[in-house]
């Protein structure tokens, strides 16, 4: 099903228990499926008692658990148990919270669930920072759960308190850069949390860019075509206060016939496990040098949790126009029109144009250009307000056109106008289209009596 497109680079995700989460187990007693089965993070780490601040876009706490027989969707009765200890050692680490079913201690909690149990929809145990620990605790939390048979699994996970905090070196915009230039990017990389960074994952994705040279240690996943590339360091240790930058510096070739451009630095702990469900698995390796990260002191700038997005905005302009109309008839007759706008180049500045038609007094609305925004489903594709049409121009290729076809009936002899202009800035580094040539933004659309 068609859907409308939205552009969407991040998206904060709030808490109450504020974790991060590592890899996945699932321990099962049969690779069947048809033993009960526990999954559950390896590795999370705890916001210290008091502290709500840390790292942007956190995945909650979340585990399962299922007694692997096949339900028919209508979920049966809480006659499962599932326990969860803190074990002996490291009480004085995490507390355990109850919630829904569940009853126990800050160290013991039993709850009866449902055969398809699931923390997310079902609530349950959540883990804090106990009282009196500091940054570096850490306790093994054990999860046993029992069918109805008294099927036994059993599945562990390391609760840290304190996280590595990763913020990566970023520049809202550059702008002059020339069309086809290569750029060259340090990535810089610092931990401003209270625990060490275990092994570090580095994103790269570009729009309207290239990757110059493709590393030995990075992966390019197919299905993004080239413009994502995922680079991991395994053995990397990012001590809290550190940075480090990754050498050699990152490599991209800008467009030549595009305005605007952008890519994104993003960057993560290893152990917070694989992004969006293991969406950016997969891909070959680079056949350019490896990269590698280096000790550094910190540079001067604007560092951004987690990484972000810089606007590209290229040393060119695209020059569009837009043609007289000339209609012929008297009162009251029909006419269908096109309006065209062009781009004469040098370049595509996306999608940052509007015609604005004002008809001629005494015209009425027949028939105006409609767009589908869902299967079977349409809309006018101008904003109409006091009878002045403003219709947003898609991003145009140089050489390429955009029609708006209306239907409506004439009225006396008159001119109305049309007139292209830049889209409201929404951002401060965004500059329009720059055309070089503003006399071939206006026309006239004229109606002549009927000779």
């Amino acid at each position: 099903m068609k859907r409308r497109r939205l552009l969407k680079r991040a998206a904060g995700v709030g808490a109450t228990v504020t974790l991060l989460l590592a890899a996945l187990t699932s321990c099962s007693g049969a690779a069947s499926g048809k033993a009960p089965s526990i999954t559950a993070p390896e590795v999370f780490y705890l916001r210290p008692v008091g502290d709500k601040s840390g790292p942007r876009d956190k995945d909650p706490f979340h585990f399962s658990a299922d007694d692997g027989k096949t339900h028919t969707g209508v979920r049966g009765p809480a006659d499962h148990t599932l326990t969860v200890d803190v074990l002996p050692g490291a009480k004085s680490a995490v507390a355990l919270r109850e919630g829904g079913t569940c009853t126990g201690s800050s160290t013991h909690v039993t709850c009866e669930v449902r055969s398809d149990y699931d923390s997310r929809s079902d609530g349950g145990v959540s883990l804090v920072a106990a009282k009196g620990s500091k940054p570096g605790d850490a306790a093994v939390v054990r999860y046993t759960y029992a069918d109805r048979s008294g099927k036994k699994v059993t599945a562990r996970t390391k609760a840290v308190v304190g996280e590595p905090v990763v913020e990566v070196l970023t520049a809202k915009s550059l702008g002059g850069v020339r069309p086809g230039a290569e750029l060259s990017r340090p990535i810089v990389v610092r931990n401003t949390g209270e625990v060490p960074v275990r092994g570090l994952v580095l994103k790269i994705g570009l729009e309207q860019m290239e990757f110059e040279k493709r590393y030995a240690n990075c992966r390019y996943p197919s299905f993004y075509k080239g413009h994502i590339t995922v680079c991991e360091f395994p053995d990397l240790r990012i001590a809290p206060g550190q940075t480090v930058t990754i050498q050699p510096a990152l490599r991209l070739r800008a467009p030549r016939t595009k305005m605007y451009a952008s890519f994104s630095s993003e960057a993560r702990p290893l152990d917070m496990g694989p992004e969006n469900g293991g969406a950016m698995a997969g891909g070959d390796h680079g056949d350019g040098p490896a990269l590698r990260p280096e000790s550094t002191t910190a540079e001067k700038g604007t560092y951004a949790k987690g990484g972000g997005w810089t606007n590209v905005v290229l040393d060119t302009h695209a020059d569009y126009s837009v043609s007289d109309v000339n209609l012929y008839g008297d009162p009251g007759t029909k006419r269908t029109f096109k309006l065209t706008v062009r781009n004469n180049g040098l370049a595509d500045a996306g999608a940052t144009e509007q015609l604005v038609f004002s008809p001629p007094l005494g015209m009425e609305m027949v028939k105006q250009p409609m767009q589908e925004y869902d299967e079977d489903s349409y809309e006018p594709s101008c904003e109409n307000g006091a009878f002045v049409y403003t219709c947003d121009i898609k991003a145009l290729e140089p050489g390429e056109t955009q029609t708006f076809t209306f239907t409506m009936r004439l009225g006396d002899p008159g001119e109305g106008t049309l007139t292209l202009r830049d889209k409201k800035p929404t951002q401060d580094w965004y500059v329009g289209d720059r055309d070089p040539d503003p006399s071939n933004d206006k026309a006239v659309i004229t109606v002549h009596p009927d000779d």
